[in-house]
């Protein structure tokens, strides 16, 4: 192959992969949304919240495969590893969530539960083909003292024996939801349709999980049945498919650190809505997660020549 062409070929995966990163962070962008649409959803209690959501996932997931004149369960038919990993991931993580958040403060378990974004970053490193470099690691960790400031509204923590179920469920969080975005890659061939299979299977645990725990409770008006329908749309059901190219085409290191903005720009976005006030931590907090996020992302920005 002459070295025209592998330049042609090189540059044709940059791209391939630039727009997949770019895809993965819509997921990101769609997450900002989660805390206003939660609140606009009413007294809908977690589970049942999370069984309506996921349906309309799975109602997403269909369509996308009938407008690509592929019957859904094609992609069904998958080794019961890739199920194991699917169903694990998208379920296991928010059953550990809100288990943490019945056991343990609000605010020490969403910071714990936020080491998913750095886990993905140093998980990477495990990777055939990935590399993990200095600013990758310096851009998360950044993130993350963004995202702590976020949370604690930059004041200290600390952290009750008592509540040590709680902080293992978040430990768990982030440990199941990095560990599934980094599988994501290495099961590269399995179609992201697969992901509505996934997201069936996971309304379907969900239900018996409501009926044990919770009381059901549906929206009161057009405003929260509409606020339910934009969550399954976006960030509790859209946003896992654009995660899943991006976990398996684009750079999952600057995904990884990029994550971190979600927090960020759900808080924008209450500010915006005038349900949170802007403060020095928000300020702060911008500047920590962008700054990380440009960081581990340099390589995407000026990205290095290649000598033939």
């Amino acid at each position: 192959m002459t070295a025209t062409a592998l330049n042609d070929s090189s540059a044709h995966t940059s791209t391939a992969r630039r727009r997949a990163t770019l895809i993965g962070f819509t997921a990101v962008l769609m997450w900002a949304l989660l805390a206003l649409l939660t609140t606009q959803s009413g007294a809908v209690p977690p589970f049942q919240l999370l069984a309506m959501t996921f349906a309309i996932a799975t109602v997403i997931g269909v369509a996308a495969s009938l407008a690509r004149g592929t019957g859904p369960h094609s992609h069904l038919r998958q080794p019961w590893t890739v199920w194991a990993t699917g169903v694990g991931g998208l379920f296991g993580y928010h059953f550990f969530y809100f288990l943490a958040l019945r056991n343990a403060p609000a605010v020490d378990a969403s910071l714990i539960a936020y080491l998913w974004p750095l886990l993905i970053v140093v998980f990477s490193a495990l990777l055939p083909g990935e590399r993990l470099r200095w600013f990758h690691l310096a851009g998360a960790v950044l993130g993350l003292a963004g995202a702590g400031l976020l949370v604690t509204k930059g004041q200290s923590l600390a952290f009750d024996p008592r509540y040590g179920l709680g902080y293992g469920a978040a430990m768990a969080c982030a440990l199941i939801w990095s560990s599934y975005s980094v599988a994501s890659r290495r099961l590269g061939k399995v179609p992201t349709d697969a992901v509505g299979g996934f997201c069936g299977a996971t309304a379907l645990l969900a239900v018996p999980c409501h009926l044990a725990f919770e009381t059901t409770v549906w929206p009161q008006d057009t405003v929260e049945w509409l606020a339910v329908l934009a969550l399954g749309l976006g960030p509790v059901g859209g946003a896992f498919f654009t995660w899943d190219i991006g976990m398996k085409r684009g750079d999952i290191q600057v995904l990884g650190a990029a994550a971190y903005a979600a927090p960020l720009l759900s808080t924008l976005v209450l500010i915006a809505a005038g349900t949170a006030p802007l403060t020095a931590v928000v300020v702060g907090a911008c500047l920590l997660i962008v700054g990380g996020a440009v960081l581990a992302a340099r390589d995407l920005i000026l990205p290095r020549r290649r000598v033939s």
